[in-house]
């Protein structure tokens, strides 16, 4: 393979790969811009977008070797999971306030879920790049437009059929649950590496931890009021 064939098959590898991994991102985007004013989302969704890009190029840049320090998973997979509940809380407190959320607060949470996000996309989009960065920012760079269209997408579902809230809260549950089994404090400290069983099984289980805790929050919401 000559030079020029193996650049332009390694961008080839980085676009596919992040539009596999794109829709994790829209997914956060469109659940934290949902209910900002009109005039304010599309800006919302550009700095979240924008924020998913840049968070990728610095994990890839800088620290893709910590990934395969033990507990990073860990910390990583509880916080994505209080991230999905507090996503799901924000749903029910809404119907009770008047006053629009913020901008800035929905591009601190999507930042927050991204960089956790990040940890696992950026090893497939190193190992594609070859360890060129010009190559990782290109590709990177093509995916904002459809994390962008995504995300807009996702919200006028969100906003037609409510449940799906419950549906993308429970995908953020599903990755932190992979995170949580795929860290290498198994294999390295406990001795034991997960099947891929045991890891659909714990992706399940923190779908169904964010969609019943959720559900909990919201009959004593409920209850309260």
């Amino acid at each position: 393979m000559t030079p020029d064939s193996t650049t332009l098959f390694a961008i080839a590898e980085i676009i596919w790969i992040n539009l596999l991994l794109s829709g994790d991102n829209a997914v956060v985007i469109a659940l934290a811009c949902r209910s900002l004013p009109a005039e304010k989302r599309r800006l919302g969704i550009g700095l979240g977008a924008g924020a998913a890009v840049g968070l990728r190029v610095v994990f890839t840049a800088i620290v893709a070797n910590l990934l395969y320090l033990p507990f990073l998973k860990l910390v990583g997979g509880v916080l994505l999971l209080w991230i999905a509940i507090k996503l799901l809380i924000d749903e029910t407190e809404e119907k009770d306030v008047a006053a629009p959320p913020k901008l800035w607060a929905a591009v601190r949470t999507i930042a927050l879920a991204d960089m956790v996000m990040s940890l696992d996309n950026v090893l497939a989009i190193a190992a594609a790049a070859h360890g060129s960065m010009a190559l990782i920012i290109f590709g990177l760079l093509l995916s904002v437009p459809l994390i962008v269209f995504g995300a807009s997408l996702i919200i006028g579902l969100l906003q037609r059929f409510p449940a799906f809230v419950w549906g993308g809260a429970g995908l953020l549950g599903w990755v932190a649950g992979e995170l949580l089994l795929t860290d290498p404090f198994w294999p390295g400290i406990v001795g034991m590496k997960p099947t891929d069983i045991m890891i659909d099984a714990a992706a399940a289980a923190g779908a169904v931890i964010v969609v019943g805790i959720g559900w909990l929050l919201r009959r004593r919401h409920a209850t309260a009021g």
